[in-house]
């Protein structure tokens, strides 16, 4: 009886934007989420020589679906980016792991046999689409939620601090 080998997931190159401050006067401010996405997927696909019309799936991560991110950001930057509209994309929000969340899901996938090629990854625009705004001012914790644990509950970013 033969053997099954199970894929390998490699990463072939990475990309990232730049960084600011993430204030509405901010450097990166005057660029659309959309367009800051587009840019280093245009990228990784010319440095890798990766054909685009080989990819399988584009995984974003990305918290604050809202506004300007709203609307799967990820199919949008990839329409942006030129990449062939047979090409799909999710956004996906796992809080502040979202985009180790899209690299390991495009890993599974791989490792599955259900992908070849894909690109994973994270976008957010903090100086067009600040913390909260998705919330819009509404509590996100509904009536069970808010039962459960009546004295509210830890932040994230407390939350990392306590468990480190």
């Amino acid at each position: 009886m033969e053997e099954a080998t199970m894929p390998e997931a490699v990463v072939i190159d990475a990309v990232r934007t730049p960084f600011g401050k993430g204030r509405a006067t901010g450097a990166l401010a005057g660029v659309h989420p959309v367009d800051l996405l587009a840019h280093p997927l245009r990228i990784l696909i010319e440095r890798t020589g990766v054909d685009p019309t080989q990819l399988d799936d584009v995984i974003v991560g990305c918290v604050g679906q809202a506004s300007e991110q709203a609307g799967n950001i990820a199919r949008n930057a990839v329409l942006a980016a030129g990449l062939p509209e047979r090409v799909p994309a999710t956004t996906i929000d796992r809080q502040c792991g979202s985009s180790q969340q899209a690299i390991h899901f495009a890993a599974q996938g791989i490792l599955a046999g259900s992908y070849d090629v894909v690109i994973a990854g994270g976008v957010e625009s903090m100086s067009r689409v600040p913390i909260g705004s998705s919330a819009q001012g509404a509590s996100d914790f509904g009536v069970g939620l808010a039962a459960r644990y009546p004295q509210g509950m830890v932040p994230q970013g407390i939350s990392a601090e306590l468990i480190s």
